[in-house]
């Protein structure tokens, strides 16, 4: 279980590295032509929802790996499950189903590290 815990957390990592990258870097209406939902919150949000993303992505792996505040790893995947969660919401008040589908299928496996590495597979 600990080897699915870790693959699970370095796929999470990539995806939220790659997207917090692009949401706190590109300017908001390049990233509008992609994800159309970026229209409708400004531009500090957006870099914030970026950042958010990037370092929960660096939680997931950092401390678990180095020994150093280990706990901060399910932390970290809480988080991003949150975020996952108020995400759906916005793709759902936009009528946008295949977001809120791949929204929460990012939130289950983050829940799955956060209660692996919070309960019997904690380091």
């Amino acid at each position: 279980m600990n080897v699915a815990l870790w693959i699970v957390a370095g796929v999470l990592a990539a995806m939220f590295a790659l997207a917090g990258v692009q949401k706190s870097l590109q300017p908001q209406d390049k990233l509008a032509e992609k994800l159309p939902w970026v229209e409708d919150v400004s531009l500090p949000t957006l870099r914030l929802i970026g950042v958010s993303e990037l370092l929960g992505a660096l939680g997931l792996i950092l401390p678990a790996w180095t020994g150093i505040a280990p706990i901060l790893t399910p932390v970290a995947a809480v988080g991003l499950a949150v975020i996952m969660a108020l995400a759906a919401l916005t793709h759902a008040r936009r009528k946008e189903p295949a977001a809120i589908v791949f929204n929460l299928a990012l939130a289950a496996a983050a829940v799955f590290v956060a209660w692996g590495r919070f309960g019997p597979y904690a380091f």
